[in-house]
C-alpha cells in the first residue's frame, strides 16, 4: 500500500467567492431557432459579400480562364471562409439579437 502524496490531494474549495444556489439565477430566455427566411438571409448576407469582393480581387487574375475553373477557384476561397468564420459569427449575432428582443418581450409581458 502506498501513500498518496500530498500533491495529489482534492483541491480545497475556492472560498473567496461563494458560488449562488441555483435558483437564485434565473435561466435566460431561449430564442427561438430562426426560421427558413431568417436563415436564408443570413447566408445570403454572407456568401453574396464574400463572393462580390473574392470575384472583384481575383478577377484581373484570371481574366481567360473558362467560367467554371474560376467558379471553382472562387468557391474553394470563399466556402471555407463562409462556413468556417463567418456564418456561425453571423448566426451568434442573430441569437444575441433574438434573445435581446425575448428579453425585451418578456419584460414587457408581449408574446
Amino acid at each position: 500500500m502506498t501513500a498518496i502524496p500530498p500533491e495529489h490531494d482534492p483541491p480545497e474549495p475556492n472560498v473567496d467567492r461563494p458560488t449562488p444556489p441555483p435558483e437564485a439565477l434565473p435561466d435566460p430566455p431561449v430564442p427561438p431557432r430562426p426560421n427558413i427566411h431568417v436563415s436564408a438571409l443570413i447566408i445570403w448576407l454572407t456568401i453574396f459579400p464574400l463572393v462580390a469582393i473574392f470575384s472583384t480581387l481575383l478577377g484581373p487574375m484570371m481574366p481567360d480562364w473558362h467560367p467554371v475553373v474560376r467558379a471553382f477557384v472562387l468557391t474553394l476561397i470563399v466556402v471555407p471562409i463562409a462556413a468556417y468564420w463567418l456564418m456561425p459569427q453571423m448566426f451568434r449575432w442573430y441569437a444575441t439579437f433574438a434573445r435581446y428582443r425575448a428579453a425585451r418581450r418578456a419584460g414587457r409581458g408581449v408574446r
